[in-house]
């Protein structure tokens, strides 16, 4: 507290205002920082395709697609959102590295890749619920994905292991991912560790804290940005089991 005769900081007061219907409201002072409120964008684009496909997967490969030849960095870079088994949700950017087809061995899904010692991975094995989101803003475009998240077996982590650089593989290695630590140099001391335990030219094997989920969708949603805030926005959702056929649907933007 200051002292006798100090002199307290200016801080701007909030301000009621009064309204004829006797009402009243609180005028607060403009935060510092850029005004977030004003900024707009006009949505200009196509919108969704008059003849929608019968699998979304097709649409969702169809966008993916489009996204890579219009150069958008990091096209295939998704937001994942997670909860714990109470309902603490979480959220993060992960690479979607494959939208694989239905085989004998397991449904169709969306995958990526981590250590299954990391917060998101913990949380899915507590409560396998998983929600997807591709931020395709420059495009207009928008696709959310619900659907349960499923481990993938270690045969296939392992394939795709082999094909990620070098660097990468030793970096799975050294990160005990979400694990606090001392400070960066502890992270450059254990990728000296590993790359002393696989010097060049011998392979490194894929550890078994680290591997693949597979979210099956149960319900995949296309958003066009349109003009004046009318956007496009159609869902289809599984009308039964996975596997089942799909309801579509078009909802109010």
């Amino acid at each position: 507290m200051p002292g006798p005769g100090c002199a307290l900081p200016h801080v701007a007061a909030a301000r009621p205002a009064w309204h004829a219907d006797g009402v009243t409201s609180i005028q607060r002072p403009a935060p510092p920082g850029p005004d977030v409120a004003a900024l707009r964008r006009d949505y200009l684009g196509a919108g969704l395709p008059a003849d929608l496909p019968g699998d979304p997967l097709d649409l969702l490969r169809t966008w993916l697609a489009d996204a890579i030849a219009a150069g958008l960095p990091e096209p295939n870079a998704m937001v994942l959102a997670t909860a714990t088994s109470d309902g603490w949700p979480s959220a993060r950017l992960v690479l979607l590295k494959g939208i694989d087809e239905a085989t004998a061995d397991g449904p169709v899904g969306l995958v990526f890749y981590t250590n299954y010692r990391s917060r998101k991975a913990v949380e899915l094995d507590a409560n396998p619920r998983a929600a997807l989101t591709f931020p395709w803003h420059w495009m207009h475009r928008q696709v959310r994905v619900e659907g349960m998240a499923l481990r993938v077996g270690a045969p296939e982590s392992a394939a795709y292991f082999r094909t990620r650089p070098r660097g990468s593989q030793l970096g799975a290695w050294a990160s005990h991912q979400s694990a606090q630590i001392a400070g960066r140099a502890e992270l450059e001391a254990r990728y000296g560790e590993v790359q002393a335990r696989w010097p060049e030219g011998t392979e490194v094997p894929a550890p078994g804290f680290w591997g693949g989920y597979r979210v099956v969708p149960e319900v995949v949603e296309f958003w066009a940005g349109r003009p004046n805030r009318l956007h496009d926005r159609v869902e289809f959702r599984r009308s039964g089991s996975p596997g089942g056929g799909w309801v579509v649907r078009r909802l109010a933007p």
